[in-house]
């Protein structure tokens, strides 16, 4: 059964976690991905395989589902073994071909696969996909090139037996995040071709809660999915800003309900997204930077949080833990600062580079929608 394709929380490199996939989904969201998953990964790494399972069959609260699993690759055999693998515990099984990172380029998988010489290998992907999952499966795909075999390509998708399209209107570009504006007189082409008779989702130009009704209204489409706005703002959906310590907070709780889910690099990623998205401007952001990549667990997090960040901010600090009143916020400073030392007296050992940067600052080269 095709589940409720309104609003759906994008698949993010290293940010679909389930705690962040309950957040979205319970301020709107009706629908999320995980993150792409590497079939080679799943088949040959015990722990990868089963870091995944665990990330998709806690179930607590009824808003871990419904999820859809995305996968890459460029060879059906692969790729279905894989699939059988989570098939059991997802609501649909999504083909990634709009990932436009040199991984993918090097890999001959993702957007990298939208070439017309292509075409038959991916279908041929889709229908084993179809023909061996008992979930749904979908495609994510980006433009080709040129724009107009577009639509040719979502035909011979569907008739492969993808169940719905998402298309994130933009052309592929391995060293730029975005090419633009996601161009959405292609989704309503799409979907008002008459040709396509799948559910089509648009991808793209989503920054705020009034270009949600906007994006449906011009491209026609049967939903929308949001990636990097809801990294931000996860409540977007909901038609609400909320406050960032309040929503990393949030966020944080979850992590403790669904213990030893989300990595902590994810966890800094996100509380970082959290309070960039309204604080980015502000003079105490770069010593907030400096400090969350200095926390290594999630009560370091929440003392950051309610401590330093709130008196920042010009409020009072808030309870944590078991804290009081008059525990000095120096404490936070002297254990970042010693790790700072730290770290720097090990990269000078090895005679690297004197920066010390958070290894979620990976991310930020990377197109996170995928």
């Amino acid at each position: 059964m095709t589940p409720d394709l309104s609003f759906v929380a994008a698949p993010m490199v290293n940010q679909s976690d389930l705690p962040f996939r309950v957040l979205t989904r319970k301020y709107g969201a009706t629908l999320a991905y995980t993150q792409m998953l590497i079939p080679e990964k799943l088949i040959n790494e015990v722990e990868y395989l089963e870091s995944h399972r665990r990330d998709l069959t806690t179930r607590i609260d009824g808003l871990e589902t419904p999820v859809v699993v995305q996968l890459c690759g460029n060879d059906p055999q692969t790729v279905v073994e894989a699939g059988r693998k989570l098939q059991d515990c997802c609501d649909g099984i999504d083909l990634n071909l709009g990932c436009p990172q040199e991984a993918a380029r090097d890999g001959h998988y993702g957007a990298y696969l939208l070439g017309q010489k292509d075409w038959p290998l991916v279908e041929t992907i889709v229908s084993a996909m179809s023909t061996s999952f008992l979930v749904p499966v979908s495609t994510k795909i980006r433009l080709c090139q040129p724009q107009a075999k577009t639509l040719d390509f979502a035909e011979r998708l569907e008739a492969s037996g993808s169940e719905w399209i998402t298309l994130h209107a933009r052309t592929v570009s391995a060293r730029r995040r975005r090419q633009g504006a996601a161009d959405l007189s292609e989704v309503k082409r799409l979907k008002g071709s008459g040709k396509l008779h799948v559910p089509i989702i648009s991808n793209g130009n989503v920054r705020v809660h009034t270009d949600l009704a906007e994006n449906l209204q011009y491209t026609g489409a049967d939903g929308l999915m949001v990636g990097e706005t809801l990294l931000g703002n996860p409540c977007l959906f909901a038609n609400k800003v909320p406050d960032p310590v309040d929503i990393s907070l949030e966020y944080l709780n979850l992590c403790q309900i669904y213990a030893n889910i989300a990595p902590i690099p994810s966890v800094r990623t996100h509380v970082r997204h959290f309070v960039d998205f309204q604080c980015s401007r502000r003079p105490w952001y770069a010593k907030f930077r400096t400090a969350l990549g200095n926390c290594n667990t999630l009560d370091e997090i929440e003392h950051l949080l309610c401590r330093k960040v709130e008196r920042w901010r010009g409020r009072p600090p808030r309870e944590f833990g078991n804290a009081s009143d008059d525990e000095s916020d120096d404490d936070v400073e002297n254990l970042n600062g010693n790790r700072e030392l730290q770290n720097h007296s090990r990269l000078v050992k090895k005679g690297g580079a004197t920066d010390i940067l958070d290894s979620s600052d990976l991310n930020l080269d990377l197109d996170l929608s995928q």
